[in-house]
């Protein structure tokens, strides 16, 4: 507690805690290092330092950071929290639940800290458990909109949609400009706004100081609202500025993604593969899911979980995990577009074993039944191909492919919790779409027959022998169930969680169609790849 009440009171450290509230991140961080050579055990600095390193998303120096500040004062509760957060997000949820539960044996009622492993829970599929401490926390602190959105996300992940639109609901008679809520109710796709829910979301769009986030949530959810009701030209004009709103607020730069997929196409050649041949580890458990979002991966997904022998998990982050740690053995200063991509290039047989070990290792949590195999639907992890034939050569890798201005339109109306920063312009996600199927296009051709392409239109017109061949290349044996994979009550995360709980619908392969006046930035940044779909220019 010392340091604490010293830290009140330093002037350096009062200078640096408002630069960080003005996230005037390079003032702050100069300030905190100035400071940490003069007294390096200061555990305030160390643990305002550790916040700054993770608005920068540098977790690895965040998580350093806070060991080191609970090794000095292991009773400092408030960076245990937080280190128990960057665990989370550093995908570590293991050590996240331990510190979370030394946390609660000396506050066991703290919210915080029950909310925070709630949020943990979900992560490895423990919706059950979480589902409880919400319940708990709701009934004790019944006005905390937050906490319903987050019990709302689990109760819709968990198969509960009746219970998670009263929590929606709740959400909104407590807050009715909380756009996130609007647009969570939007976002189960089969739910439908009344009229008086239409005029009350235009009422709060109307205040003239809502917030971007409020503001860019109910432009969302209007435009799905309005799309149910056929009004399409007034559906595009909201989904635009929600978009707008959105990508204001990020860095994206599709000229960066093309540059990557560029790297990826000139350094994984048939030669690099053939010279790397017998690496890795040996075990057939994953599968992969890979694609672009919307393009029919938890349908997907859901056939395949059907499967006696296969489990469901989530979209797993661990892959992308793996990457930033062959990121940051780079070093801080590695530029280009593609520095783990040459750290990988130098593993021998052994290390790319280790990666694979690695991969089996913190997958294991999210792991529920006795399954043999598992899958890992990161649509993402497209652009890892390369490192998950290395380090898993037995894994199994489908590309769940969708026809292009269907798939990059309903990108386009999607609102992403997070990632997903090149789905907020037409042309971004055009150029998008031609570099993953440019990417899959080079992967066929240096590793012939490796990735399984499911295209979705063919999966809605001929069901039952497009989950032979799939089951086939899985070398899984056919069973019924995987045809009635709307009866499946596994939790589902995505936003397609309440669409795969009913049987495969034509309805939703020409929707984009209702908005094609409005496509052709679309259609331009697609190029020749809109004209030979579903296979690549040239093939």
């Amino acid at each position: 507690a010392q340091p604490l009440r010293y830290a009140s009171r330093h002037p350096a450290l009062l200078q640096a805690g408002g630069a960080l509230h003005e996230n005037r991140i390079p003032e702050a961080e100069a300030l905190l290092r100035a400071h940490l050579r003069k007294l390096p055990n200061d555990v305030a600095a160390l643990r305002m330092l550790a916040e700054l390193a993770a608005r920068l998303d540098r977790i690895g120096d965040a998580e350093q950071l806070l060991a080191r500040c609970l090794e000095l004062a292991p009773g400092f509760h408030a960076a245990r929290q937080h280190y128990a957060l960057i665990l989370h997000r550093g995908n570590k949820p293991e050590q996240a639940l331990a510190e979370l539960d030394a946390l609660l044996k000396v506050a066991p009622d703290n919210p915080g800290y029950r909310n925070l492993k709630a949020v943990v829970l979900c992560r490895i599929g423990d919706y059950d458990q979480a589902i409880g401490l919400y319940d708990e926390i709701v009934r004790r602190y019944p006005r905390q909109t937050k906490i319903w959105l987050s019990y709302g996300h689990a109760l819709k992940t968990a198969g509960r949609q009746r219970d998670a639109i009263a929590a929606y609901r709740r959400c909104i008679a407590l807050e009715p400009a909380f756009g996130d809520a609007w647009w969570s109710l939007a976002n189960l796709k089969t739910f439908r706004f009344t009229g008086e829910d239409l005029e009350t979301m235009r009422q709060q769009l109307a205040r003239p100081k809502l917030a971007d986030e409020h503001r860019l949530h109910l432009e969302f959810a209007i435009g799905k609202a309005l799309e149910d009701a056929a009004q399409y030209e007034a559906s595009f004009r909201h989904y635009a500025r929600g978009n707008a709103v959105r990508r204001a607020q990020l860095g994206y730069r599709a000229d960066e993604t093309s540059n990557k997929a560029r790297h990826i196409r000139s350094l994984y050649t048939r030669e690099f593969f053939e010279q790397r041949d017998g690496g890795g580890d040996g075990a057939h458990d994953p599968i992969f899911i890979v694609g672009l979002p919307r393009s029919g991966s938890t349908l997907l997904e859901q056939i395949l979980s059907s499967h006696s022998q296969v489990e469901g998990t989530t979209e797993l982050p661990v892959v992308t995990t793996i990457s930033r740690e062959l990121r940051a053995r780079a070093g801080k200063d590695a530029d280009g577009p593609g520095p783990y991509h040459d750290v990988l290039a130098t593993l021998d047989a052994d290390g790319l074993r280790a990666l694979g070990q690695r991969y089996l290792e913190r997958t294991r949590v999210h792991r529920q039944t006795d399954a043999p195999l598992f899958i890992d639907k990161m649509p993402n992890n497209f652009m890892h191909v390369g490192m998950i034939h290395l380090m898993l050569p037995n894994a199994k890798i489908i590309d769940a492919r969708r026809h292009p201005l269907a798939c990059c339109f309903s990108n386009f109306k999607q609102h992403f919790a997070r990632g997903q920063s090149f789905s907020y312009s037409l042309d971004d996600i055009g150029r998008f779409y031609r570099d993953y199927v440019d990417l899959m296009a080079h992967f066929d051709a240096v590793l012939p027959g490796r990735v399984h392409r499911v295209v979705y239109e063919r999966m809605v017109e001929d069901t039952e022998n497009e989950v032979r061949r799939l089951l086939d290349y899985c070398g899984l044996p056919f069973e019924a169930q995987c045809l009635r994979f709307f009866e499946n009550e596994r939790p589902v995360r995505t936003a397609s969680s309440e669409q795969v709980r009913r049987p495969i619908f034509r309805e939703g392969l020409d929707q984009w169609r209702h908005y094609e006046p409005w496509l052709e930035p679309l259609k331009a940044a697609l190029g020749p790849v809109l004209d030979t779909y579903p296979e690549p220019p040239g093939a």
